[in-house]
């Protein structure tokens, strides 16, 4: 079992937390399963992947893994918000990612065997832990598991490829944009509201991501908020004009 370590304590093992996930939650009554690995296998199959999976409840601050870990697990996301991000040999950090429920973390340890980055809970979160062993195990004898899994890792690399895209010829303005506008889509492929959300990480953090000071950010929230694109209050977002908002990302740059 990995041990959740709490960014501002010592490690502790995660099977003395005072507040297990409930023992009833299963594959077949979670409302990510469309998101998951089960999504289009049997009722048999389902209940057979189930069987291997060990469902965790996630601390905000908790660190799921670090950077240069052993790979041993995937994990799926059941519910909440995390943060991934790499730390170079000068000690500077870069921020990767902020997966959230439906979303896989982990999978890009697979090939080298250990963690290329760090993952921690930006609120209290449940994720089910699934043993990449005893997922190939199940392999051999599920295809359609396989399919699936072939599907969710080509989706985890496309995120990736749009997360280089928007590091590259992106107006500052157009970077914030888009990462409006990919929230909303996240959302909505949740049955989420798109246009009205609390955005989990903090300014600092997004400006990590886009490759932007926090001032810029700021600056950003006033500019959009002023000519009435979005409603700001606090971390809580409410789009006003999402057609603008994805019109923009298109533009193309001039210089």
């Amino acid at each position: 079992m990995p041990q959740f370590v709490h960014l501002d304590s010592t490690p502790s093992p995660l099977h003395k937390s005072p507040h297990p996930v409930d023992t009833r939650s299963r594959c077949t009554n979670c409302a990510m399963q469309q998101r998951c690995l089960p999504s289009g296998l049997s009722e048999t199959d389902t209940r057979r992947l189930d069987s291997i999976m060990v469902r965790h409840r996630v601390w905000r601050n908790d660190l799921l893994y670090r950077m240069g870990d052993r790979f041993a697990s995937i994990y799926v996301i059941r519910l909440g918000h995390f943060k991934t991000y790499q730390v170079n040999a000068e000690g500077v950090e870069q921020i990767t990612g902020f997966p959230m429920s439906g979303d896989f973390l982990g999978m890009d340890a697979i090939g080298a065997g250990c963690h290329p980055s760090f993952a921690v809970a930006l609120e209290d979160s449940e994720l089910c832990e699934i043993p990449f062993a005893r997922l190939e195990t199940l392999f051999s004898e599920m295809p359609a598991l396989l399919r699936r899994f072939h599907r969710s890792l080509g989706q985890e690399i496309s995120r990736e490829q749009n997360s280089m895209l928007l590091m590259g010829n992106l107006r500052a303005e157009q970077r914030f944009a888009s990462f409006l506008v990919n929230v909303s889509r996240n959302y909505r492929a949740r049955g989420f509201s798109p246009t009205s959300f609390v955005l989990r990480m903090t300014r600092q953090d997004i400006g990590n991501y886009l490759g932007l000071t926090i001032e810029s950010i700021s600056r950003l929230l006033t500019k959009f908020a002023r000519i009435g694109w979005i409603r700001v209050n606090q971390r809580e977002i409410e789009l006003l004009d999402l057609p603008r908002l994805t019109s923009l990302v298109t533009q193309k740059s001039c210089y």
